[in-house]
């Protein structure tokens, strides 16, 4: 089933964050994050500012994820998985983002004692985003 995209909703919690990172895959499958300020616009979200190493990642492998941390320990992060596609800009090149899943997540708080200790736990919320498919 299709989810209604809510990028106002997306908007809103971006802007709750200071700033997010970026992340893109090398060439030989590794992680490369640098910190950005993106924007949520047009149905999707701008990312400016951007060196030559992650421009070339996301137009190799446009698959990218965008992640907050949270302002202050025990907030919510938000997650945003896309696709990227580089354009140019009027400062350089920018990537723009097409969101296929949002969430907001945290760890849930400490197990107590008798809990099992193994257990790995959290507290997330999915924000919907149109075009994914939803079970």
């Amino acid at each position: 089933m299709s989810v209604p995209i809510d990028l106002a909703e997306l908007a809103r919690t971006a802007a709750k964050h200071d700033f997010a990172y970026l992340v893109t895959t090398t060439e030989d499958g590794r992680a490369h994050l640098v910190a950005v300020q993106p924007v949520v616009e047009d149905r999707m979200v701008r990312v400016a500012c951007l060196g030559r190493r992650t421009l070339a990642n996301a137009s190799a492998r446009p698959q990218v994820t965008l992640a907050w941390p949270p302002r202050a320990a025990g907030g919510h992060s938000l997650f945003v998985d896309g696709t990227a596609e580089v354009r140019p800009g009027d400062d350089g090149d920018i990537i723009m983002v097409s969101p296929s899943r949002a969430v907001l997540h945290r760890p849930a708080p400490s197990p107590s004692p008798t809990d099992d200790p193994s257990a790995c736990v959290s507290d997330c919320v999915e924000l919907p985003v149109a075009g994914t498919a939803s079970s």
